[in-house]
């Protein structure tokens, strides 16, 4: 029995790294391409690594036009869009998973629903409304409709973290003299941290990834996003410069690493685990 229990989870590891290579693959062959040489790139021999790293390519990149200036761009949009989402979603999450008043169930199934749509589905309505109101070609809606996919998962999200707040602690801190606010601010809200640190992960690598809504909605090059930026991207040459592309590609990367490693700290989980004795 326990060898074929021993058989089984090597059997299982063998295939989780069989997957994990396949998923990473892509990732070291686009940063390992932008550090090779052009030849090396173009070579009929591929090779795993550059036997003489450059960064030519990344010099090319952040030389192109309209780099920084869509850099810029995609930090104040994702940068707004976590910022306004994470704040309004656990409000809405603290009324749906403390209180109870009517539509409640229906507001939930609505949201649920909302995340059933195709995004593809709603980029023309979403853009005849923001035509109405002159906010095409404008970073501002283009933040309002990245909160419109980005919302309804944070506060379905957040409801699942904040149910799982016992209540005897928020009414043990009451009896300690705090007030509703108090007991909010002491207790409720540094529980669920680890909701909104993971909530936000959530909402800025998608906003930060969106490309559809972004190309649609965005038609001055200087106001675009990133990613925008990276499709029209194909170096000096009329042909496309495969190594300054793929520097482009690693550079946009970066940002979405730089914010997972300044918040991987606060993901924890179980921090109300024993809190409370039955």
């Amino acid at each position: 029995m326990s060898r074929r229990r021993r058989t089984g989870r090597a059997g299982w590891n063998t295939l989780a790294v069989g997957i994990f290579v396949v998923m990473v693959f892509p990732v070291f062959w686009m940063i390992s391409t932008a550090f090779k040489s052009n030849d090396e790139i173009v070579s009929y021999t591929p090779t795993w690594f550059s036997l003489h790293p450059t960064i030519a390519h990344f010099r090319a990149a952040i030389h192109a036009p309209f780099f920084w200036p869509d850099v810029r761009n995609s930090l104040i949009i994702v940068g707004a869009t976590v910022g306004i989402s994470i704040a309004l979603s656990f409000l809405a999450a603290v009324a749906l998973a403390k209180y109870r008043f009517g539509g409640r169930k229906l507001f939930i199934v609505l949201v649920i629903g909302i995340q059933m749509l195709p995004q593809a589905g709603l980029i023309i309505p979403l853009y005849v409304v923001l035509a109405r109101y002159h906010q095409v070609n404008a970073l501002t809606g283009v933040i309002v409709t990245y909160m419109t996919f980005a919302l309804p998962f944070c506060v379905w999200t957040l409801r699942g973290f904040i149910i799982n707040i016992p209540r005897e602690l928020e009414e043990a801190a009451m009896v300690d003299g705090n007030t509703r606010l108090g007991a909010f601010l002491k207790i409720l809200l540094p529980l669920a941290a680890p909701g909104l640190v993971a909530t936000s992960v959530f909402a800025f690598i998608t906003s930060w990834n969106e490309y559809i809504f972004a190309r649609v909605l965005l038609s001055d090059q200087g106001k675009q996003t990133l990613t925008v930026w990276l499709s029209y991207f194909l170096g000096s040459s009329r042909h496309t410069d495969w190594g300054a592309l793929m520097a482009g590609s690693t550079l946009t990367a970066i940002p979405v690493l730089i914010f997972f490693l300044l918040i991987q700290r606060r993901i924890a989980f179980g921090l109300t685990a024993g809190a409370v004795k039955g």
